[in-house]
């Protein structure tokens, strides 16, 4: 993004559609139904997970950061619901993933070698004892380029307790089971993003995994659904209760959905007027180019008439000189 599209876009999440006076410029609202509700609340996963490995492309309704200011203005004098829109988006995004998860366990238990229940308890400690130091050394390198040193001296301090009780614990898991199956990358499903990790990855793996885009985007789109799913219920009984004061005729402010569907009817009102205005300009036309043909034929008859008769007068001329003529003649013959 060049300089200055990155500076239009601070402009229109600041400002809004309108901050060039123009109302309309993009040609909808942010109540309607090809607008990213998700997006206005900032919790989109196509926006959130873009550039990772699990990039879902671009979403197929609208993200427009001059949409979302218009929103966040608005939202401070109506209720528009919109984070029960976004629960239902996010809930139905985390059940697919944690559906791939469920199927990505179940292929490593079909290909990996089959373990004790003591071999598969030491290696899963291996594991956990890896996944928190791989998280605190995201942590501590994410502290310390913020400038928190001694916050980030201390989490080291943390991982390097840690790193001495992974030790004993991989030493544990080496001598319960043959060596040569040690060796075996023994692989394991991450929780929280579906991604693989293996029992023998480095610190600075692990590290790269916690602290990656990818990682970090699953975590804050399951905190914000667990924010969100804790008042979801009260939510949707004041927008039941709201819907049911308008459609009893008492005033009351306007929903998003009730938006989204003025929006839709307005619309569609709005097509069906340029359809009656197209379809009268076309009569219109057709009415005109009617005139003009009439017009144009009566012309012709008018000059076809006008020919005939200066025919016939030229005709009765030529008669009456051939008749003057036969007389003259006859008078001359009569005086020989």
């Amino acid at each position: 993004m060049s300089a200055h599209e990155q500076m239009r876009a601070m402009l229109d999440q600041l400002m809004g559609t309108a901050r060039n006076g123009e109302s309309d410029r993009h040609g909808v609202k942010f109540y309607d139904d090809t607008v990213c509700k998700s997006f206005l609340l900032q919790c989109c996963p196509h926006e959130i997970l873009s550039s990772t490995r699990m990039d879902l492309g671009e979403c197929p309704k609208i993200h427009d950061l001059a949409l979302r200011a218009d929103y966040e203005l608005a939202s401070k004098t109506k209720d528009y619901f919109y984070d029960i829109d976004a629960t239902e988006h996010l809930e139905a995004f985390i059940a697919d993933c944690d559906r791939r998860t469920t199927a990505a366990k179940q292929r490593l238990a079909e290909t990996q070698e089959e373990l004790s229940a003591e071999v598969t308890e030491k290696a899963n400690a291996v594991h956990e004892l890896a996944e928190q130091i791989g998280q605190k050394l995201a942590r501590a390198e994410a502290l310390g380029e913020e400038g928190m040193v001694e916050e980030s001296v201390k989490l080291m301090g943390e991982i390097d307790e840690l790193r001495k009780k992974k030790a004993v614990a991989e030493q544990e898991y080496r001598n319960s089971m043959p060596a040569s199956s040690y060796q075996q990358q023994k692989l394991r499903v991450c929780e929280v993003c579906s991604a693989y990790l293996g029992i023998h990855d480095n610190d600075r793996r692990l590290a790269d995994h916690f602290g990656g885009k990818l990682h970090l985007g699953f975590i804050t789109i399951r905190e914000k659904l667990s924010d969100l799913k804790k008042t979801v219920e009260k939510r949707r009984e004041e927008r039941g209760a709201s819907e049911r004061e308008r459609s009893g005729g008492r005033r009351h402010y306007v929903g998003g959905r009730e938006l989204d569907r003025r929006a839709r009817r307005h619309r569609e009102a709005g097509r069906e007027r340029d359809r009656d205005r197209g379809k009268e300009r076309e009569r219109d036309r057709d009415r005109e180019r009617d005139r003009r043909r009439s017009r144009s034929r009566s012309k012709s008859k008018r000059e076809g008439s006008r020919e005939k008769s200066r025919g016939r007068d030229r005709e009765r001329e030529r008669e009456s000189r051939r008749s003057r003529s036969h007389r003259s003649s006859s008078r001359e013959r009569r005086r020989d």
